[in-house]
């Protein structure tokens, strides 16, 4: 007789939605952000293992109003194991992580799914406003597709309503933020940056949708200003790798651009794949400054992990491209090597952190320089060894010399492949 396995994944178990009213869903595209999706992580609300111990078929359903984010909660299974042995207990473990006023009657949600589509209006300032094409889900090549707005808001625990708004989104860093974990709310030092989609009903209506959101805590820099830290950042999967990420970085960078009071945005941990995306928009913004890169690279211009050292080894391109591009070396100041003092005033300008702006400025001269220039790339390549060194002293310090170089040239030629990787990027 086979043996019935009473152990459920959470993460397949867990369900979310986000819930349209029945007007809203008529609009076009409205289909993909209303399918259902999973978390990556539910282990800070399930445990290591993510898994659930007692029952057959388990179904987590927990829904969302797609703009106040008020929610539905139900659990259903086909089989349950006697409550006298040690069953999870399921919605009394999740509902320690959201607020208590979520729905368990699924006719009284959506009767507040329909009144909070026309009640609810995102809360803050507007500071920034973009357009979309709407997707297409057709399948028909159509050339005027139409466009939808979109709207991120600046909002802090002063403005009326948004902590218990905070509430109900924050459950979003625990399931897609590894590591990820709940802010203290009585801390003031914390802004948030939310982005919504916007539609307007035939009647002129205007609704809003829930994409994502950002919080960054601000730091005392002395002698008078402030430092801008990212903590947390995170777009729902039925809004992912669409352009929404970026907007919502550049909307924090351009908030640090445009203070005076704040001294520069840096970032807490941050994964690989944010990584990738602040890289992607910082070379840009570089890429368009014509000052800097005119003053850096001459008329002519007109990690991942940042370098940290492995205990093991990462793979290396094969056919690297990008860097081969044949282009003549500049007269610039980035060289190489690069003029520090040069690089620095920019750098004070634009308001980016240290090391992220040295791996920018690597990765640029990368781009730039004529891999056939023996010296240039003799420079470049003693100008990244140099940071690495110092980033990696702690480890470094410890190898005899023979070993430290060559682990040096190991990391550099790691770190060279996967600049070129992130310059494909943004061809």
């Amino acid at each position: 007789m086979a043996t019935v396995d009473w152990t459920a994944d959470a993460n397949d178990a867990l369900t979310l939605s986000l819930v349209r009213a029945e007007e809203d869903k008529q609009v076009p595209g409205s289909e993909e952000t209303s399918e259902e999706f999973h978390p990556t992580f539910t282990y800070p609300i399930y445990g290591e293992e993510e898994k659930i111990y007692g029952y057959q078929d388990l179904v987590i359903d927990l829904r969302f109003a797609s703009g106040s984010l008020a929610q539905y909660l139900s659990v259903r299974y086909a089989q349950k194991l006697d409550a006298s042995t040690t069953v999870d207990n399921v919605e009394g473990i999740l509902k320690e992580f959201i607020p208590p006023d979520y729905d368990t009657d699924e006719a009284a949600f959506l009767t507040r799914v329909e009144e909070d589509a026309v009640s609810f209006q995102p809360i803050g300032s507007v500071v920034h406003t973009y357009t979309r094409p709407v997707p297409n889900t057709s399948g028909s090549g159509s050339a005027t597709r139409e466009v939808v707005e979109h709207e991120v808001y600046h909002a802090t625990w002063n403005d009326p309503g948004f902590r218990e708004y905070h509430r109900r989104m924050q459950l979003f860093i625990l399931l897609y933020i590894e590591a990820g974990s709940y802010i203290n709310e009585d801390d003031d030092a914390w802004h948030f940056f939310v982005s919504y989609e916007k539609r307007k009903r035939q009647n002129g209506t205007k609704t809003y949708h829930f994409i994502g959101y950002s919080s960054v805590y601000k730091f005392y820099c002395f002698p008078e200003k402030h430092r801008l830290r990212l903590s947390q950042f995170v777009i729902i999967p039925p809004y992912q790798h669409r352009g929404h990420g970026s907007e919502l970085y550049k909307t924090i960078y351009n908030y640090v651009l445009l203070n005076p009071l704040i001294s520069e945005l840096t970032v807490e941990d941050p994964a690989e794949a944010f990584e990738d995306l602040r890289d992607r928009n910082d070379l840009t913004m570089l890429l368009a400054n014509e000052n800097f890169m005119k003053e850096g690279f001459g008329n002519e211009a007109v990690s991942h992990g940042g370098g940290k050292v492995r205990k093991r080894k990462t793979r290396v391109r094969a056919n690297p491209v990008g860097a081969s591009s044949g282009m003549v070396k500049g007269t610039g100041k980035m060289g190489p090597p690069i003029d520090k003092a040069w690089s620095e005033t920019f750098r004070t300008q634009l308001k980016v952190a240290g090391r992220q702006w040295q791996r920018l400025m690597e990765m640029l001269i990368l781009r730039h320089f004529n891999p056939t220039d023996i010296q240039a790339a003799r420079a470049y390549r003693l100008q990244v060894k140099e940071r690495l060194y110092r980033f990696n002293f702690e480890i470094l310090a410890q190898l005899e010399k023979e070993e430290r170089l060559e682990k040096l040239e190991e990391t550099f030629q790691s770190l060279r492949a996967d600049y070129l990787r992130i310059l494909e990027m943004i061809k």
